[in-house]
């Protein structure tokens, strides 16, 4: 066996391998029963697809400049995913699409509870002063 047979075969198990945790990212996404589920579902796999997907791809190549931009793309992904999933699940908690029995513990209620209320005018103009803090400082 040669070396690029060698490469060709780790190039096709790898592509295998993405393709299959992409699959079940997608099918996770469709077969879960909550936002909780689904959210998990759509970063954990689809990140592990996505790096055996490029590792593929640099064996194949292995230029530095590809391999560069290849290591950009998937620490890009890995910083991204994650927070938009945790944004995303928030907002499903705050919107009350979340189901309750699905939540072990949950931290985040008494965290909401204890944050300040703004009005929409507050959020619009960005004003992060509470009406509280308003009222004590006008008397």
């Amino acid at each position: 066996m040669t070396f690029d047979t060698i490469v060709d075969i780790l190039t096709g198990v790898f592509l295998f391998l993405g393709a299959f945790l992409s699959v079940a990212a997608g099918v996770g996404l469709l077969r879960f029963p909550d936002a909780i589920a689904r959210l998990h579902a759509t970063t954990k796999p689809q990140i592990l697809g996505l790096a055996f997907i490029l590792l593929a791809i640099a064996l194949q190549d292995r230029k530095l400049s590809t391999i560069l931009v290849l290591v950009f793309l998937l620490i890009f992904q890995m910083l991204t995913a994650p927070v938009s999933a945790h944004m995303i699940g928030r907002a499903g908690y705050r919107g009350g699409i979340i189901a309750a029995d699905s939540l072990l513990v949950d931290e985040l209620e008494e965290a909401i509870g204890q944050a300040p209320e703004l009005d929409d005018a507050e959020v619009l103009l960005g004003n992060d002063e509470s009406a509280e803090a308003r009222d004590v400082r006008n008397e």
